[in-house]
């Protein structure tokens, strides 16, 4: 048997979509399960055994293997037995029906109920859900017994020794004190952003009052954030990732290895619960239940305003003071309260 799972389009979709690939690995053993990613997610579940292998899919790319008619092609020579679509989108669809899986498993979304061979009922989107539970609901309706919320990842060794070329760059006792992650990062819109003076404010208070050093996270298109933010913090202690080669595995090791992470409400925020790490996220535009993993050492902060959550990527109103009012302070009391559960329970044990 061969399976085809068209996986989400982002970071943390594609985390939060673990669970329901371990459950389909659990149910069919003996499968081939090909993954239907984009490029820049390949990376995300490398080192697990929930797939055989990725099919990269490149919609506005440029390499025509990877797109249009080609594309077609690859996915129809692969005779897959099962398709199962994770996302809701039309293009999914489209792709899955031309593949010619003879069972095509999605939500009838979009208009593309014909596409399918099963369809599963969606629910509102007047009322919030976890996506990683609707991920689950599609699993359950391939036969799949064993399901879980715990999600998965793992680091390569050379993400690993990334990492280590990184600290042995700077003094020893800055890895050795203990490191908390900060990611100021969202590619959904400026709706999602904490203040960059914000958390300036925030890594100074954390490496000056708790004398911990602070790892701001980048990809390539925050950068300039990071290097603001410890510009900001005008400590010692306060360090930056902005000028190595970013990457999902890099920023994974880097996760895995950290006491704490701070974040927006973005991908690398589900790098924590697979690695067992505390997480405090911030959010902003977006509803908390949409993104909600289950996970018990995570803390969710959202300032209430009478506009939000209004899930738009770019404030409508254009004061953003779902983020501008969220203070440095109220941040970081949940991350000593985090850090003292976490203490607590390691006294405890």
């Amino acid at each position: 048997m061969k399976i085809a799972l068209f996986l989400p389009n982002w970071i943390g979709d594609a985390v939060m979509a673990t669970p329901a690939l371990r459950a389909v690995r659990l149910e069919y053993p003996t499968a081939e399960i090909v993954a239907v990613v984009r490029p820049y997610l390949a990376d995300v579940l490398v080192g697990l055994d929930l797939i055989d292998r990725v099919l990269l899919h490149d919609p506005r790319g440029n390499d025509r293997e990877l797109r249009g008619w080609q594309f077609v092609r690859r996915l129809r020579s692969e005779r897959f037995d099962i398709a199962l679509l994770l996302p809701n989108s039309l293009r999914s669809g489209w792709n899955a029906w031309l593949s010619g899986a003879k069972k095509r498993v999605g939500f009838a979304r979009n208009g593309r109920g014909w596409m399918l061979t099963d369809t599963l009922v969606p629910r509102s989107k007047k009322t919030p859900h976890p996506a990683l539970d609707e991920y689950l609901r599609l699993a359950e309706h391939l036969g799949c017994q064993q399901l879980s919320q715990q999600m998965e990842l793992a680091t390569q060794p050379e993400d690993e020794q990334r990492l280590e070329e990184f600290w042995s760059g700077h003094d020893s006792q800055l890895q050795q004190a203990g490191f908390i992650c900060l990611n100021p990062g969202g590619a959904f819109g400026a709706a999602k952003h904490w203040p960059t003076a914000s958390f300036g404010e925030l890594a100074a208070r954390i490496a000056g009052e708790l004398n911990k050093t602070v790892l701001v996270l980048c990809g390539p298109a925050e950068r300039d954030e990071a290097r603001e933010i410890v510009r900001q913090a005008k400590h010692p202690h306060v360090l930056s990732m902005a000028d190595v080669e970013p990457g999902i595995g890099l920023t994974k090791a880097a996760v895995k290895h950290c006491e704490l992470l701070v974040t927006t409400d973005s991908g690398p925020r589900h790098f924590a619960p697979p690695f067992n790490v505390p997480v405090v996220t911030l959010f902003g535009s977006t509803h908390i239940e949409w993104s909600e993993t289950h996970y018990s050492r995570a803390l969710h902060l959202q300032h209430q305003v009478d506009c939000g959550p209004c899930q738009q990527r770019v404030c409508p109103l254009q004061h953003h003071r779902c983020m501008r009012e969220l203070s440095a302070e109220r941040v970081y009391g949940a991350v000593v309260n985090l850090l003292n559960e976490t203490a607590d329970t390691v006294s405890a044990a």
